[in-house]
């Protein structure tokens, strides 16, 4: 899978998966791939910037604190109301945007 496919949507699987519930970084990671079937692999390099960028904007929300199955501290993230409603123009851009993708990755009938 190219790597700029990714990139370039981040956002909008990281607040899909935020969409769930709250989770941590490495949960974060795990859900993305496992809802991808291995095909999607979000690096710690680009998971936490693009957190921390989400933070910022006030789309994502995080507090630190102990997981239930015990150990140190971490930190959960959460996706805001004003978070879902990005998502939801994130959907819809790339519905549009894979509607047109589509007009040249599929043959037309008769070609």
């Amino acid at each position: 899978m190219d790597s700029n496919l990714l990139k370039g949507n981040l956002e909008l699987i990281l607040l899909g998966i935020l969409e769930e519930g709250e989770m941590y970084g490495l949960e974060i990671s795990k859900a993305t791939n496992a809802r991808t079937d291995g095909l999607f692999s979000v690096s710690v390099g680009s998971l936490y910037p693009a957190l921390h960028k989400l933070e910022a904007a006030g789309f994502v929300s995080s507090a630190e604190r102990t997981p239930p199955r015990g150990g140190a501290k971490v930190r959960y993230y959460e996706m805001t109301e004003q978070g879902g409603k990005l998502l939801e123009a994130k959907r819809a851009q790339y519905l549009t945007f894979d509607s047109a993708m589509k007009k040249f990755v599929e043959k037309e009938a008769g070609s």
